[in-house]
């Protein structure tokens, strides 16, 4: 019983933290009820920096912590702003649905696509919308900005074989600050196009 409160932060441990998630302004971006869940140790379960600071640490934990751009959701890139037909998506469509896939995928990518089978596809937000056209920004919302997070650990525990196994807690996929794993379960392939919906988007923080 008390080695549980003695437990450190270690590699393949199953850290339970409470966040808050604010822009460089201290503006709240995010500020969950409940705390997230996720296998330690370079399973990619939220962002370097974070484990690097959370590393040894014990229940009780708290810091506030700035993730430059780079060490969070990258810098913006305007090549990732798309235009697309507005006859290849679903009706109605409007500004804020979000897209998985890659619109401008020729042929040749899409028939090797065993060989890109470990790159995941970019979500899309519409952020435009004309009768004839659609504009698409596969950057993640908070692309090019610095976020502060607000951490503390809530619990820690040895994680299972299983757990280690899969890279991440049982019950459920892995979970990052902004990046919860779509199971895909909501995801719909539309005819004549390479992209499909959902509900949420993974990448995001909302």
């Amino acid at each position: 019983m008390f080695d549980k409160f003695r437990m450190k932060i270690e590699k393949n441990t199953i850290v339970s933290l409470r966040y808050k998630l604010t822009d460089a302004q201290n503006n709240v971006i995010e500020e969950p009820d409940s705390p997230m869940v996720y296998l330690h140790g370079g399973y990619e379960g939220t962002f370097p920096k974070i484990e690097t600071l959370l590393d040894g640490q014990d229940i009780g934990y708290e810091a506030t912590i700035q993730l430059e751009p780079n060490e969070a959701f990258g810098e913006y890139d305007p090549e990732l702003l798309k235009i697309e037909p507005r006859t290849r998506f679903p009706e109605p469509l409007e500004v804020g649905m979000q897209f998985e896939g890659v619109p401008d995928a020729d042929e040749e990518s899409a028939e090797a696509g065993d060989d890109d089978a470990d790159d995941e596809p970019l979500i899309y937000t519409v952020t435009d919308v004309a009768d004839n056209q659609v504009v698409l920004d596969g950057n993640h919302p908070l692309a090019g900005m610095a976020l502060r997070f607000w951490v503390q650990v809530e619990d820690v525990r040895a994680a299972t074989e299983d757990e280690i196994e899969n890279r991440h807690p049982e019950g459920g996929e892995s979970f990052s600050f902004g990046m919860p794993n779509d199971d895909g379960d909501d995801e719909e392939e539309f005819p004549g196009s390479n992209l499909s919906s959902g509900e949420a988007n993974p990448r995001t923080l909302h």
